[in-house]
Formats: C-alpha cells, sequence, structure tokens
C-alpha cells in the first residue's frame, strides 16, 4: 500500500498558515526527533537486556515525557539473510526476534529504530540493503520498526553526483512508503554528493558531516574536510570535532524545514572526554540548528550533571519550536587565545522562534572567558539589512536559557527515583503538545529565567564561558497605547 500524498497545515510565527508537503509524506518528524542510539557507548555489543535496560531508564527517569521517544538500534544486529533474501536478526542477541523487541518498547510507549546501509554491507560488514531496498523494508515494517538510520558505506562507487546519491536513497525511501508503515528515514551519507539539496523530498534527516566524536574542537586527520570544503566533501571520515561540524553546517540552515532536518550527527552529552560547558555548548548548538537530538551516553551510568544537561527543557523547547527555524550565523571572529589543539574564535547565531521571540546564542570556542555582545541590528539583520527591521525599534526582555539548570541535587533524586523532572508534560498534555505553544513568560521550566532587557537599537550582552554559549531567548516587550 502506498501513502496516500497529504498536506499538513502548520502555524507559522505571525499568525497565518501555510502548507508544505513533508518528505516522504509520512508526516514524521514535524520536529526534530528526539531519542537514544546504540553505537556511541555499545557498538557491536548491543543486545535485548541492553535495548530494554537503557529504555526502561528512559522511562523511570523521564526522558520519555520530554519527548525522547525513539531507541534506535544501530550497527551488528543482524544474522544475514535468509534463503528468500530477508534480513535475520542475531537470535543470540535477541532471543524474541526484532519484532519481540519492537512489542516491548511499543508497550513501554516508545517506538524502535533500525540500521541498515545504502552498500552491499553496513560499515561494521553485516548485510547492507543495496538491491533489497523492498526486501528489508518490508521485514522491517513486519517487525513494527519505526525508524530507519541508514548509513552509507561500501555503497559499490554509486556516489560522486547528487543524482547518483538521490537515486540510492530514494530507493529506500520509495520502499518505506510502499509497506504502508511509518517510519521516520534519517539518511547517513555524511554529507557525500550535497544530500542538502536533494534529500528534503526523500527524507526526514540527512547528515551533514563526517562522524562526530566527542572532543570539541581538536583536528584530526581522519575527519579531513574542514569548513567550505565540506560543501563539496571526498572523503568526510570520522573523528570530527564539535567545531567542526558546526562551521560545515551553517552554510545551509535555510534547506531544513518541518519534517526534513539537517543531522549534526548524534549527541556526545554524558559520554566523557568534554567539559560541562563544552557539553552545554554542544547540546545547545544541536539545539538552535534544529538538529535531531539523539542520546547515546550509557543511561545506566548517567551522573547529574549529564541529566540535567539533557533535561534542560528550555532548550528543548527551541529544539521543538513549531516555527522549526535554524538559526544562522550572523558573525564569526577569530581571538588570539587558543588552546593547543584549535583556532579561538567567537560566533554569533540568531533565529526567529514561535510567538515573534528571538533566539540568541554566543559561541565561545576561545580558551578564556570573556563579555560577548551583539547589536539588535545584528541580531535582526536577516529581517532586514542595515539595521532596517521593526524589531530593532522595540524594547526586548531578555531570558538566560541556562540560568534555572535543575540543580546537582535535584537531577541526583531523578535518578534515585525520589523526585521527577519539575515540569510534568504529561499532566499538560504531552511533550508534543507543549512545545508546540509559544511559552509562558512566567514558566521557568521552558524560558529559564529573565536577566534583563535591551532598549532599542540597543546591545545584547552576555558573560561567556571558554568552550562555552551564552543561549537567550528575546521576548518583545508590549507595547504602551501611548505609542500606538
Amino acid at each position: 500500500m502506498i501513502f496516500n500524498k497529504f498536506v499538513t497545515i502548520f502555524v507559522i510565527i505571525a499568525s497565518y498558515q501555510t502548507a508544505t508537503v513533508l518528505a516522504l509524506n509520512n508526516g514524521l518528524a514535524i520536529t526534530p526527533q528526539m531519542g537514544w542510539n546504540t553505537w556511541s557507548s555499545f557498538g557491536c555489543n548491543l543486545n535485548s537486556d541492553v535495548i530494554l535496560d537503557t529504555a526502561n531508564k528512559i522511562v523511570q527517569y523521564g526522558f520519555r515525557d520530554l519527548g525522547y521517544e525513539y531507541i534506535i538500534l544501530d550497527d551488528c544486529w543482524s544474522a544475514g539473510r535468509n534463503s528468500s533474501g530477508y534480513l535475520m536478526p542475531n537470535m543470540t542477541k535477541f532471543p524474541g526476534g526484532i519484532s519481540g523487541l519492537a512489542d516491548k518498547i511499543h508497550d513501554l510507549g516508545m517506538k524502535i529504530g533500525i540500521y541498515s546501509s545504502a552498500g552491499t554491507m553496513t560499515c561494521a560488514r553485516y548485510s547492507g540493503s543495496l538491491g533489497y531496498e523492498q526486501k528489508d523494508a518490508d521485514v522491517w515494517a513486519s517487525w513494527g520498526v519505526d525508524y530507519l538510520k541508514y548509513d552509507n558505506c561500501f555503497n559499490e562507487g554509486e556516489e560522486g553526483t547528487a543524482q547518483i546519491s538521490y537515486n540510492r536513497y530514494n530507493a529506500m525511501g520509495q520502499a518505506l512508503n510502499k509497506t504502508g508503515r511509518p517510519m521516520l528515514y534519517s539518511m547517513c551519507n555524511w554529507g557525500m554528493d550535497g544530500p542538502w539539496n536533494f534529500a528534503p523530498t526523500i527524507a526526514n534527516s540527512w547528515r551533514t558531516s563526517g562522524d562526530l566524536s566527542d572532543i570539541f574542537d581538536r583536528d584530526d586527520p581522519q575527519c579531513p574536510c574542514a569548513e567550505l570544503d565540506g560543501l563539496d566533501c571526498k572523503v568526510a571520515g570520522y573523528q570530527c570535532s564539535l567545531t567542526n561540524v558546526l562551521n560545515k553546517a551553517v552554510y545551509y540552515p535555510s534547506k531544513a524545514f518541518p519534517g526534513a532536518w539537517n543531522d549534526l550527527d548524534l549527541l556526545q552529552v554524558g559520554n566523557g572526554a568534554m567539559t560541562d560547558d563544552e557539553y552545554i555548548a554542544h547540546f545547545s548548538i544541536w539545539a538552535a540548528m534544529k538538529s535531531p537530538m539523539i542520546m547515546t551516553n550509557v543511561l545506566a551510568k548517567i551522573d547529574p550533571q549529564t541529566l540535567s544537561i539533557l533535561q534542560n527543557t528550555a532548550v528543548l523547547a527551541v529544539s521543538q519550536d513549531s516555527v522549526g527555524s535554524s538559526v544562522t550565523r550572523r558573525w564569526r571572529y577569530f581571538v588570539d587565545d587558543t588552546d593547543v589543539f584549535g583556532k579561538g574564535e567567537i560566533q554569533l547565531l540568531t533565529g526567529g522562534l514561535s510567538g515573534g521571540d528571538q533566539l540568541v546564542l554566543f559561541f565561545n570556542a576561545g580558551s578564556k572567558d570573556r563579555e560577548m555582545n551583539a547589536s539588535l541590528s545584528e541580531i535582526f539583520w536577516e529581517d532586514a539589512p542595515r539595521g532596517t527591521a521593526p524589531q530593532v525599534q522595540q524594547s526586548w526582555d531578555i531570558y538566560d536559557l541556562w540560568a534555572n539548570r535543575i540543580s546537582n541535587a535535584t537531577a541526583l533524586a531523578i535518578i534515585n527515583g525520589t523526585a521527577s523532572n519539575p515540569l510534568n508534560m504529561t499532566e499538560l498534555g504531552g511533550a508534543r503538545q507543549v512545545y508546540s505553544q509559544v511559552p509562558p513568560s512566567n514558566s521557568t521550566a521552558l524560558m529559564g529565567s529573565k536577566v534583563g532587557s535591551v532598549k532599542p537599537s540597543g546591545s545584547v550582552l552576555a558573560k561567556v564561558k571558554s568552550h562555552g554559549v551564552a543561549m537567550l531567548r528575546l521576548r518583545a516587550q508590549p507595547t504602551r497605547k501611548d505609542e500606538l
């Protein structure tokens, strides 16, 4: 059965409506997908016990309540193909099969994802799906799978132009649709052949660069393409740093829209190699860029600092904002203070949010704490050039989205089962319902804390830690009647 084409109506800022045909016509990923993936922490050592233990902790710690809904099996789950050419699960790792595991995940109120590659083998050299697209899509649908991460290893040279890559990945997108089961389609071709130009009509998300590692700014020869080179990268590689991935993704934010997202790769928060400030920067940038928010840390070993980052609902509200607009980089400057691994730099990224709010993200990749500032004309430059945007003549309240971060004591109580996240989204109609609304100004859970205001034609200032961010939400002050 082929999905009927449909048009989804969604509300855009300024109280008017517009229509868009969603990627794959599957109605999924209206906001960037959220969940957890096995790879960074478990690699090929995944099995039913690992998956179910994690799924139960996602429920227990309140992550499901906040919108983390997909449990995604990465590579190494299969045992090859049977005599009819259908993929089989490794029954030692998954005694109940993938279908049995899917039933248990669904019973927990979550969804399950699977992995394959658009090649003859997966990256770990298990059976790939090239030439078997419909068989594989059909068997996944029969198992109750809700999500496909589709990699790019051993692709038999079927790349080099956007058309070649499009055809190869579109074959799976069409196969998924023909099953009649909605399955979120997460393309993972590492930015090869510029997927941001062809993937928005065939996938719900697409990787923009080589594999992100738990590294802030260190260059690595195994991640050879940097910045503009990434627009036509021939070897995307891996061991890519946060700054490397960000500085590639800033060139095509406009390619994403509800149902189709730039994917900056899996979250590394909590995996241990970055500092707390670096993880805050990582989480903030991914939310602001509207990248999928897919955790990879070991939930059984989560610490309070990690939980308080991943459960910052004020930041998640930016990720899941109904406008679905990525921030854009307004400026970037290199600074003298550098560390041993990278160039010191600072950046300003801004973008619109629901209700007419504006996100301001100061990123400090230098080795020293610093005060950063941006004028309203810079912040609203995209709305009109030369500082002529009407927003520049307004007064704005400033909210710090990290000022109300869950304390370590509360986070530890959540882990120990004696407390829950301060924002109970289930009572409020669920995460999707909460995130779809403009946050009330008095909601510290969704707005952080008000830290100041800026007058017309003024500037926003913030103290930003080394390798950190200031993530601010601006809300226009009401206009006085005598000014109308």
